[in-house]
């Protein structure tokens, strides 16, 4: 895997180049490689998409575009983690050896700290060999223009002092054609003027070392009416007068203890030192008593968070490759940024022996402070004080940064709200260094890196309470210590304040505190001890941010402890710049931004004391303002199962559409995310019953049993048996307690499904049997025909063959007339199974080939797989194993294609039993095994004893009896466990005959 953007952008994984579609993804790619291993917000890539003003739908269209680029990447063998989504925006993931910028630099940085002239020339010379051209050369972009130009100067200034190292290594005949292009290409530069004209001299050029000087002269007189610096004067005059100093090279300068040149301001190396004079600095006449010494005391109990001090240590070390000069520490209210800068600061303070500043910004107090001020409080730590310090903010910035040039200092700013706050406070000294902390993404810092910082792990959470509440009264009461820091959510803040209140009150119990705090909606008000509170906490942060995102944040609270897809912010607000508002929380630490689901999508949390804070926010709103927008977001839901379940394999239980609205998200979304149904349907399986759930919380039975039925066949194919039966006793209830008679008939059937898949056949008859009466009382013909042909079963499974028969050309006749092809295919095939056991065989083949013909003709393909697994069994009664297998291997490939297990085991059985007619006891011993542990992990007793039931025949007929004995006897503990739920004593047969 290879990128390039020294030169045309390019892209190759496996030997082959990328084809990117369109210039957008171009633009795309070239901003995420600019910078690679960094975060890259979200305004950055909305202006490097467009040159002029964006339009309304800009953050959408930079993620459509970011998508379609993973997509493209990952086609072509690239691993999905090379793009993530971070907060604020994405981040590419490159070694060096995969991106040549990042190689260049990684060169530049070995000549930096090379003591050997010879190696650092290598070092150059390699690093200029990672260049194919002139940046970016083909991206049409403003803003890449700008870092192009930035990148095509790196490289001139890197050839510069290639050259310059190498005059002085004494290859100066062989720089001089390099210099001359280079002069060519840069004619006002005096420094390559003057490598030049040494390196003529030492070639015994002398006249042609004068020409370039008056050329020079004359260009710069003509053209800016300058006159040559006077170093270069010098030089020429030294030229003039032979000069015997210029003939011999210069050793270079020993560089093992001076840390690498920043990238972007590398100085030129100069082959002769021409002046030995320095200009003046600004602050000239000025002293400083150093070192100043302003850190916080540090927190005693501080643990954990080993992770992110390893992180800090290493952007802070001036000789580590990924050096950062700017560290955001970023994270929500009480997450203990603070106290994780502190400590830091204090762990790095060796590395700054000028000292360390401490400046707390207050963004998030009732007066932030003003840059202006705190540049004020610095000069004067920095012993700068009266009418020293100048009135301007510029004035006291430049000042500040030129006190601090050549100097090795850490400057800590603390609670900063935004970029403006914290630019003035940057110093530009290479040897300096800032850590920030922030409640906001400063994304506008030149060269800053974000770490963002979460709650603590549980075990930092516990070892935190315990090393405050004291370890003998934890171990007193361990589950009371595990429950009350869940009630905290592990936030440090909340565990603060619940263990100082432990702590000043020795006579409590751990019990007591649990009692107090694990009530919700009392939860915040106990949370406060003396000036702490993290209600007053979150609050602080609301402050700060516009009225439409703390609404929006107020009703994200309302829909639960789950983690969402950014999408459900536009229909909560009922704006089409729903995830705008989102971004805005996300930057605000309010909103968390925790992962990239299987689909691509960004996927957010509300930290649970958070999301109890944004209920309370939520009360004074009006209920019904509240109920409209649960219903906006429930519509996108149900219009999302809706749609999914239609992208599935046929199934029957997706009931007819009732009268619950629908909202439809745009298009474009809508296919990016039914791009892989069942992937959907996994992603959001527990937001779909948080779904029904919040709809019956809200009384909302329509929408409720809509969304519940809905999701029955993802369910049927995923044999989700617990997920089924929650969902559906949650939505049923709703729908008898408001009267709600097709809801309910629906909800009946599918339970009695269900039913029959976990062998409850009493169950599934009174289910089926309610929602026959209650179709028939609403006119539901496709439902009663359903619910009848699932009755055939029941009654086919305990041995009623003529109460089946009838049951199943019952149900036909309905489907014939109501029209329903893909109801009159099932049924065709159920009324097969009943002709093959009874041994009609011709017209058990009539209704498999009839249906088999309807599944085809509706291009079912599931549907076509069970008519074969079906037909199979005819095959092996007519004695042709070898069909019946044909059938069955078509089956599973197309189960196992779409992940049907339930299927599966079923044609695994019927090739168990083929084998098995055959003797061919390994083979058949093998698919019956799988079959039965398929069965087991789903529940499905009748089978799995049919399975083991079968294999001990095997074992018997082979002479293996004590193995026979062991199979029988499992099967007959399933036969009795099935009676014993029907209270039946006979076993009943496999329902999958």
């Amino acid at each position: 895997m290879k990128f390039g953007l020294l030169g045309p952008l390019h892209a190759q994984i496996a030997e082959r180049a990328v084809q990117l579609d369109g210039p957008r993804q171009a633009k795309m790619l070239a901003a995420l490689l600019i910078d690679a291993n960094r975060i890259v917000s979200m305004e950055r890539l909305v202006a490097v998409m467009w040159d002029s003003a964006a339009p309304a739908t800009a953050v959408r269209q930079v993620q459509d575009a970011v998508s379609g680029l993973r997509r493209n990447l990952v086609a072509c063998g690239a691993p999905r983690s090379l793009i993530s989504t971070r907060r604020g925006g994405y981040e590419m993931h490159l070694t060096p050896a995969q991106l040549d910028l990042l190689e260049f630099e990684h060169e530049r940085q070995l000549a930096g700290r090379s003591a050997a002239p010879l190696d650092t020339a290598v070092a150059l010379r390699r690093a200029l060999s990672c260049w194919r051209g002139n940046a970016l050369v083909d991206v049409s972009s403003r803003v890449l223009e700008i870092d192009a130009a930035r990148l095509n100067e790196r490289r001139a200034a890197t050839h510069k002092e290639c050259l310059a190292v190498e005059l002085d290594l004494g290859r100066h005949r062989e720089v001089i054609d390099e210099l001359t292009d280079l002069l060519r290409e840069h004619p006002y530069d005096e420094d390559v003027a003057q490598h030049l004209m040494v390196a003529l001299y030492r070639c015994g050029r002398q006249g042609e070392a004068l020409q370039v000087y008056e050329r020079l002269r004359r260009t710069l007189a003509d053209e800016l009416g300058v006159d040559p610096t006077p170093a270069l004067q010098a030089l020429h005059q030294r030229i003039l007068t032979g000069d015997p100093a210029l003939t011999a090279p210069d050793p270079a300068p020993a560089r093992a203890s001076a840390p690498a040149p920043a990238p972007d301001s590398a100085p030129a190396h100069r082959p002769s030192d021409t002046s030995s004079e320095r200009p003046d600095t600004v602050a000239a006449g000025l002293t400083m008593a150093l070192p100043v010494r302003q850190l916080p005391l540090d927190v005693p109990d501080f643990v954990g968070r080993s992770a992110a001090l390893a992180e800090i240590a290493g952007l802070l070390d001036g000789e580590a490759p990924n050096r950062a000069p700017v560290v955001v520490v970023v994270g929500g209210p009480g997450v203990g940024k603070s106290c994780l800068v502190t400590h830091a600061a204090r762990l790095a303070r060796g590395s700054f022996p000028d000292g360390q500043l401490y400046l707390n910004l207050a963004a998030t107090s009732d007066e932030p402070r003003d840059p202006g001020l705190m540049l004020a409080e610095a000069l004067r730590a920095l012993s700068i004080a009266g009418s020293a310090i100048p009135n301007a903010l510029s004035e006291r910035a430049a000042l500040y940064r030129s006190l601090l040039v050549d100097r090795r200092m850490l400057v800590v700013l603390d609670d900063a709200g935004h970029a403006d706050q914290v630019l003035p406070l940057l110093p530009g000294a290479d040897g300096c260094a800032v850590l920030i902390t922030s409640r906001t993404l400063l994304t506008q810092l030149p060269g800053a890196r974000h770490i963002d910082l979460d709650v603590l792990s549980p075990a930092e959470a516990r070892e935190l309470f315990t090393g405050i509440v004291g370890r003998q009264r934890v171990e007193r009461e361990p589950d009371e210590a595990d429950a009350i820091l869940d009630c905290c959510g592990n936030l440090p803040l909340a565990i603060r304040i619940a263990s100082g209140k432990l702590t000043g009150r020795p006579a409590w119990s751990l019990r007591v505190l649990r009692e107090r705090i694990e009530d919700e909606s009392r939860r915040l008000a106990e949370l406060r001890i003396g000036d702490l509170s993290v209600r007053a906490s979150v609050e602080l942060s609301l402050r700060l941010l516009p009225a439409d995102a703390v609404r929006a944040l107020s009703l994200l609270g309302l829909l639960g402890a789950y983690t969402l897809p950014g999408w459900v912010v536009g229909p909560l607000l009922d704006r089409s710049d729903g995830e705008q508002v989102l971004d805005t929380l996300v930057d605000a630490s309010l909103v968390r931004l925790t992962a990239t689901d299987a689909l691509g999508e960004p996927r957010y949390r509300l930290h649970d004391l958070i999301r109890t804070c944004a209920v309370e926010i939520a009360a004074p709103l009006a209920t019904a303002d509240k109920r409209d927008a649960i219903v906006r977001v429930l519509s996108v839901w149900l219009d999302l199962v809706r749609r999914g379940t239609d992208r599935l394999p046929g199934g029957l239980l997706a009931a007819a559409h009732g009268s619950a609205p629908r909202r439809a998200l745009p298009d474009a979304v809508v296919e990016r995310l039914m791009a892989d149904a069942f992937g959907w349907f996994d992603t959001e399986r527990d937001n779909l019953l948080g779904a029904v759930k919040l709809a019956v919380d809200w009384g909302l039975d329509e929408l409720a049993w809509e969304l519940t039925a809905g999701t029955a066949t993802y369910y049927d194919h995923r044999c989700l048996y617990q997920d089924w039966q929650h969902g559906h006793r949650l939505a049923l209830d709703a729908a008898r307690a408001a009267g709600n008679a097709p809801g309910t008939s629906v909800l009946l059937r599918g339970l009695g499904q269900l039913h029959i898949y976990q062998d409850e056949f009493d169950r599934a008859t009174r289910a089926l049997e309610s929602s026959i009466e209650l179709c028939r009382d609403t006119g539901d013909k496709r439902g009663e025909a359903l619910s009848v042909a699932m009755l055939s079963t029941v009654s086919r499974v305990q041995g009623r063959d003529d109460e089946a028969l009838e049951r199943v050309e019952q149900a036909l006749a309905i489907a014939v007339g109501e029209g329903d092809r893909h109801v009159e295919a099932q049924l065709s095939c159920s009324m097969g199974v009943m002709r093959l056991m009874q041994g009609e065989l011709d017209e058990a083949e009539s209704w498999f080939t009839g249906a088999l013909r309807l599944a085809e003709a509706l291009h079912d393909e599931h549907r076509v797989a069970v008519v074969l697994r079906r037909f199979s069994r005819l095959h092996d009664r007519r004695g042709d194993p070898d069909a019946a297998l044909r059938c069955l291997r078509q089956a599973l490939a197309t189960f196992e294609e779409l992940a049907d297990e339930r299927c599966t085991g079923y044609a695994l059985l019927e090739v168990g039993r083929v084998y098995a007619g055959q003797n061919d006891r390994d083979r058949a011993g093998r698919a019956l095994e799988r079959a039965a542990g398929l069965f087991h992990r789903h529940g499905d007793l009748q089978d799995e004893a049919t399975c083991w039931q079968l294999i001990g025949d095997l074992d018997a007929a082979a002479g293996v009896h004590d193995s026979a004995s062991q199979h029988r006897e499992r099967a007959g503990m399933l036969w009795q466990a099935i009676g014993e739920m029907n209270q039946t004593a006979d076993p009943a047969r496999p329902s999958s005959p």
